[in-house]
This record gives structure tokens, sequence and C-alpha cells, in this order.
């Protein structure tokens, strides 16, 4: 855990391990992927099919990067919070762990 990076650093790469914050920009919920943006102190929907797939294309190339293993971070969220509303992330987590993600 030593770089940060976005997927535009780590196109092209090939990462022994690598470590993956999962927004809530992406994520699952009611049996479909949804899309945000973060515009001013909320989330809105992506409604144009381009930026949709702008965004999957963007955890796709994140998600392909580690050639030996890769740790998946799903934050809990803070309900205090509006902006990291727990619902925005357990829709993901329960998905991933659903399809066989083994949680650590």
């Amino acid at each position: 855990m030593e770089d940060v990076a976005t997927e535009f650093h780590v196109q092209g790469l090939e990462l022994d391990w690598a470590c993956l914050t999962w927004d809530g920009d992406f994520r699952f919920s009611e049996n479909c992927w949804q899309h945000f943006s973060f515009v001013g102190t909320k989330w809105q929907n992506i409604k144009k099919e381009e930026r949709k797939a702008y965004l999957k294309n963007a955890y796709r190339v994140l998600l392909t990067r580690a050639r030996q293993g890769m740790i998946i971070v799903v934050p809990k969220g803070d309900s205090k919070d509006l902006t990291r509303n727990p619902v925005y992330y357990n829709g993901t987590f329960n998905y991933l762990k659903e399809i066989g993600f083994e949680v650590i």
C-alpha cells in the first residue's frame, strides 16, 4: 500500500497485488448496477449511456490490474453523513459476497 492511483494511472499496468476501494458512484442495488456522480454536496444519477459506460469501464480497468491478488474495500458508510449513507455500499458489499468474494 505504497501509492494511490486512479484508473488513468494504472491503465496498462500489471501489478502483483492491488487494493481497490469501491465508492458509492457505482453501486449494486435492487438487482442492477446504478451509476452516480458526486456533484457539489450530493450524489446525482447519471442518465447518459456513454457516461454510464465510462464509469463501468473505469471499474473494469481497476479490477483487472492485479496478477496475484486483490483486496476490495467496500466502506461501511456513515449514517450521520448523508453523502456516505451505508445504503450506498451495502448492496455492492452483499453482491460481491453473494458471487463468491471472500470477506476478510
